[in-house]
């Protein structure tokens, strides 16, 4: 899948620039592209962009690329897309050496010297790009060559930057998450994090910012996406954009924001009081809730008002609660990341995300790595592979918890056989319940993904009744439950015996489903 847009929307033809990027599924619309066209003036008539999806191949992206003729390809690199843009750069260079070739992004604005597609490229811009990236093109196409391969990011004040809000075209509007921002950086100093590198958070003037969403709104977007690390900070703001959008509300808004856990003042309650059911998303990191590590990582949080505005959101509002926690920080083994998950699910958030830690390049992160005996994959995404407190075998079995906690914790399809797996009412872990399962279900499947979902049910249904002890009729009523709600066609093994499977068969081979995966309850 590739898209190619222009200033006024989707077009086609040859163009002096191309900025492409490659996203890690359709539905993302990539800003950051957007945001260096609106900003290049009046080379903007010359400029394409063109996105396309994880899975394409280099060769099918560089024919693409190179049918318009391009002087300047400028590839926008995140961790999740580096080492397809590393084989897209190389093909160019060697098919069209000819072509400039511009690398920008938060994957290279960092450890430079290190990394190929930095050596490939003709041309790095580090850090903030609006500015910079411009005047590197006029100087180009002016046949001015800079004194330099590796070109710091200029942070020009946020007057001065176009909004690229215009340069989302209608199959943006209609299909995609649109994202947006009302501040750029972030005060806080977490260390896993590229924002603990900024110096504040810088807000966009607010009247200048909703005007661009009002434009947005009245061309039929219903789907907004912050991308602000500390949307509630500035309560003022806070409270003019969520007016903004209550003022428009009707059954298709979606807004979703990123809260810090622990600042929840009553004039953002009262406001988010006020949205309907499915309209409003909170993503909020408590990340651990171990005091040691967070003071080890530089993360300041108030576990208990986090807490407390957890419950205050689940009791008195109709957000949507999307909760993160990252397992392998510096300091923390498996028991406390386990109270922390527990402690977490006891909060009632309707998603956790388990993530596992990842050393972006740039992050303070790495000064804990000797110390704390930090071994990290080398290649993208960098994921910590074995701590001083978590071995190497522990992290992937945190992996797979992880990945089955998403099939089977957050896609919403299981919420009465969920609640017999997690022992719903016991005095025990629920962390340590579901790695129990998570464990088997590897040992059973021998595979993350690609699960067919009549043949997960079935795995359920043979770990509650085989390893758990659940009686055969109440995981059956439960999971005919379950899965009459999914909308499911089809019926499960157990459900057409009426009776126990029992523990899963041993051998690998049966255990083969189609290769279809899960959907998400929510897209």
């Amino acid at each position: 899948m590739v898209l190619a847009a222009g200033a006024s929307g989707y077009t086609s033809g040859m163009a002096a620039i191309i900025l492409a990027t490659l996203n890690a599924r359709y539905v993302h619309a990539s800003l950051g592209l957007r945001y260096l066209a609106a900003n290049l003036g009046e080379l903007e008539s010359e400029t394409r962009i063109m996105e396309f999806v994880l899975g394409m191949r280099p060769v099918d992206i560089v024919e693409a690329l190179l049918k318009e003729s391009p002087r300047i390809v400028g590839l926008g690199v995140y961790i999740w897309n580096a080492e397809e843009m590393t084989r897209v750069a190389a093909m160019l260079k060697a098919v069209a050496p000819e072509v400039a070739i511009v690398a920008g992004g938060p994957e290279v604005s960092h450890e430079v010297p290190e990394q190929r597609i930095a050596a490939l490229a003709d041309y790095v811009v580090t850090g903030w790009g609006e500015t910079s990236f411009a005047g590197l093109c006029r100087d180009l196409l002016g046949g001015h060559k800079p004194r330099s391969r590796i070109i710091a990011g200029e942070q020009a004040p946020l007057g001065g930057i176009a909004f690229p809000y215009r340069l989302y075209g209608g199959e943006d509007i209609a299909r995609r998450f649109l994202y947006v921002e009302a501040s750029r950086g972030c005060p806080f100093k977490c260390e896993f994090c590229l924002s603990s590198l900024d110096k504040t958070a810088w807000p966009f003037d607010t009247e200048r910012f909703l005007a661009e969403m009002r434009a947005l709104y009245d061309r039929g977007a219903r789907h907004f996406r912050f991308v602000d690390r500390t949307f509630n900070l500035n309560v003022s703001a806070s409270l003019r954009i969520l007016e903004f959008f209550l003022e428009r509300m009707d059954e298709r808004l979606f807004v979703h924001f990123e809260l810090v856990p622990d600042y929840l003042p009553e004039k953002l309650r009262a406001a988010i009081a006020r949205f309907p059911q499915g309209s409003l998303q909170f993503e909020i990191g408590i990340q651990t809730f171990n005091p040691e590590v967070q003071a080890l990582i530089s993360r300041r949080q108030d576990n208990a008002k986090a807490a407390e505005n957890f419950l205050w959101l689940r009791e008195h509002s109709n957000a949507l609660i999307h909760a993160d926690l990252i397992a392998g920080l510096p300091g923390e083994d498996l028991k406390s990341f386990g109270r922390g998950f527990d402690r977490l699910l006891a909060l009632r958030p309707h998603e956790i995300q388990v993530g596992v830690l990842k050393r972006l390049r740039g992050t303070p992160i790495a000064r804990h790595t000797e110390a704390h005996r930090m071994r990290y994959n080398p290649d993208p995404p960098y994921n910590v592979l074995a701590t001083a407190r978590i071995g190497f075998g522990d992290l992937q079995r945190m992996t797979r918890f992880a990945r089955y906690w998403e099939l089977v914790g957050n896609s919403g399809r299981f919420p009465r056989a969920l609640a017999l797996l997690l022992g719903e009412g016991r005095a025990d872990s629920a962390f340590w319940r579901f790695m129990g399962f998570s464990d088997w279900l590897f040992g059973a499947s021998g595979k993350t993904h690609e699960f067919a979902l009549e043949r997960l049910f079935e795995l359920l249904h043979a770990y509650l009744t085989g390893r758990l002890g659940v009686a055969s009729e109440a995981a059956t009523e439960a999971l005919a439950a379950d899965y009459g709600a999914s909308g499911a066609r089809g019926r499960p093994a157990f459900l057409r015996r009426g009776t126990s499977v029992g523990d899963a068969p041993r051998t690998r081979g049966s255990q083969r489903a189609p290769m279809r995966q899960l959907r998400r309850a929510r897209g």
